[in-house]
């Protein structure tokens, strides 16, 4: 599997839309094979979903997006996880080993498994 966050520094981008890097790990049997990093601009021409679909992103963990990216991104049969915030290190790890980021990790004053969008 490949999946990718948008980071800043060491942390969750907390804005999908500001973020300029993507995370990008290969995990495979619950372990992380390969971490890069790419460069990201969300408000490319030809749109972020074709990006992360060329660069075979199957999940993207991110912060805040708004409904339109959201519904986007998932149009492209790439899993969602919204609203997360913290140590990109920390989560990837977490989920590359099968156990939960939400609500762990979730922003703070979004509550479920599934917080709305903006």
């Amino acid at each position: 599997m490949k999946l990718a966050v948008t980071v800043w520094e060491q942390r969750v981008s907390p804005v999908f839309d500001s973020a300029r890097t993507l995370l990008i790990a290969k995990v495979k049997h619950q372990k992380i094979q390969s971490v890069s990093y790419h460069p990201f601009n969300p408000r490319q021409e030809g749109g972020v979903a074709w990006e992360l679909s060329e660069l075979g992103i199957e999940v993207l963990i991110c912060g805040a997006i708004s409904k339109n990216d959201a519904f986007l991104i998932e149009a492209a049969s790439i899993r969602l996880i919204p609203f997360i915030a913290g140590d990109a290190d920390r989560i990837l790890g977490r989920y590359a080993e099968g156990r939960p980021i939400i609500p762990h990790f979730l922003m703070p004053g979004c509550k479920g498994n599934r917080p709305n969008v903006l």
